[in-house]
């Protein structure tokens, strides 16, 4: 990876840290905390015909800590740290309370910065840089391995959708089998790519574009399920991360944080939402008909009003979306910097 050094450090119950970047080695007396014991199983439910993860050690995960005891901060005297340095830039860490195991798959956590306070959205320009050769460097790596058919990249922000770690945060979840929503766009592939007919109608149709440039198309879909739910994609067809130039990549993760800045200022309140990342399945030779798109799911509605998951969407599976998709574009577009 030539952009970011890379150091791999081996925590004494086996899981893996990766540092990226310049960092500080953790204070002397640094003792890393313990992958608890636990059930971890996969198993089929016949009638929707898709896995479920039992993973029962994850109730006793850390729940939204005091900031002194925040376990992704630097590591500090009498602080007990998941990342063994005092200083880091970037860091990757095999979660400790995941929700796969191998052989059935791998779970990290994706710290973006070392800064406690902050977002996705707040972070500068290098360490924008710095996360888009992570997430690569992961995706290859993850890629690689011969029990991983699919590594999916995503984001969750806010208590409104479950988040128990304020610090700037992401996860990957690096699964043995293709996940049913990316399974499902790929199966509606049958006469090229999908994605791409896609954006030719949204840039034809200009009402829901909010970005066109460098290379990079940011939309409301006029079938969002979430209001003001917000699709990013590259123009021309790339499968994954690795498939695109750093120029490329760095016009990506840009794109998407003009977007999340735009969320927050949209009702003056950092925004909850889920950010997913839907790219090509391991082992997929090009020319794949996969084609990387970032989708952002927030989850208010409106000023203090969140968009729930009731029983049409829960149950039947059918999503109401209470807004138009082009006025959420119109005051999306407006807030965007």
């Amino acid at each position: 990876m030539p952009h970011a050094v890379r150091r791999e450090i081996v925590q004494p119950d086996g899981r893996r840290v990766y540092l990226y970047g310049d960092f500080v080695p953790a204070p002397e007396d640094y003792q890393a905390p313990a992958m608890p014991n636990g059930v971890y199983q996969r198993r089929w439910n016949p009638l929707r015909r898709e896995w479920v993860l039992v993973a029962a050690s994850r109730q006793a995960r850390t729940f939204l800590p005091e900031r002194t005891a925040c376990p992704l901060c630097p590591s500090r005297p009498g602080h007990s740290s998941e990342i063994p340095a005092s200083r880091y830039q970037a860091a990757v860490f095999e979660n400790r309370f995941p929700a796969m195991v191998a052989p059935g798959g791998h779970c990290e956590v994706v710290v973006y910065t070392d800064q406690h306070d902050g977002s996705f959205a707040t972070l500068p320009d290098d360490r924008l840089q710095l996360l888009a050769d992570v997430w690569t460097d992961r995706y290859r790596e993850l890629s690689r391995r011969p029990d991983v058919r699919y590594v999916f990249i995503f984001e969750n922000r806010g208590e409104q959708v479950g988040v128990t770690l304020h610090h700037p945060h992401g996860q990957i979840y690096a699964y043995s089998f293709i996940p049913p929503v990316p399974a499902t766009e790929l199966r509606r592939q049958t006469r090229g790519c999908l994605q791409c007919r896609l954006i030719r109608d949204e840039l034809d149709g200009k009402r829901r574009v909010l970005i066109n440039g460098a290379g990079i198309v940011a939309y409301v879909p006029g079938y969002a399920r979430w209001p003001y739910e917000v699709h990013v994609t590259s123009r021309t067809h790339r499968a994954s991360l690795a498939a695109m130039t750093p120029a490329l990549r760095m016009s990506l993760l840009t794109s998407m944080q003009r977007v999340a800045r735009a969320y927050d200022r949209l009702f003056e309140t950092p925004m909850p939402y889920m950010m997913v990342m839907h790219q090509a399945p391991t082992g997929a030779k090009p020319p794949t008909q996969a084609h990387l798109h970032v989708e952002f799911y927030p989850t208010l509605r409106e000023r203090g009003k969140l968009k729930y998951l009731a029983g049409s969407e829960s149950g039947a599976g059918v999503f109401i979306n209470d807004t138009l998709a082009e006025e959420s574009a119109d005051r999306l577009r407006a807030l965007l910097e």
